[in-house]
């Protein structure tokens, strides 16, 4: 039996993701003025001075498919990725996930697949393909 994992929901638009709790280093307000950065990806927004160190703020809905504009309240920092963020909209709560339950028929180059909760789908993103 595969061990349970702990993931971080947040929401894009209408809809949840999550992400593995162990890839989060900190979450922070969106409050600071994001720097554009000319020519960057599409999917960089720009940079942020979080605590004196210079961070990259992504909008995962860029490599997601997802539609809409970006209302980020929230920034994701990885813990994997130096100095990196994702742009969300808001975040919730932290659940147990067990891999069993994940429909990996909806997996993509992106998300690892789906999680059914009582009242929705989950998302589950792979915040390497990201950023």
């Amino acid at each position: 039996m595969a061990e349970q994992t702990d993931v971080l929901e947040f929401s894009l638009g209408d809809d949840r993701y999550c992400i593995d709790i162990a890839h989060v280093d900190e979450i922070v307000d969106a409050t600071e003025d994001v720097t554009q950065i000319p020519n960057a990806d599409a999917n960089v927004v720009g940079v942020v001075d979080l605590r004196g160190e210079t961070t990259t703020v992504v909008d995962p809905r860029v490599r997601l498919g997802v539609d809409g504009t970006p209302n980020g309240k929230r920034i994701v920092v990885l813990s994997d990725h130096e100095a990196t963020g994702l742009l969300v909209d808001d975040v919730h709560e932290v659940e147990s996930a067990d891999p069993e339950t994940v429909d990996e028929s909806a997996a993509s180059e992106t998300t690892r697949g789906v999680i059914r909760r009582d009242d929705r789908f989950v998302v589950w993103v792979k915040p390497d393909e990201l950023v």
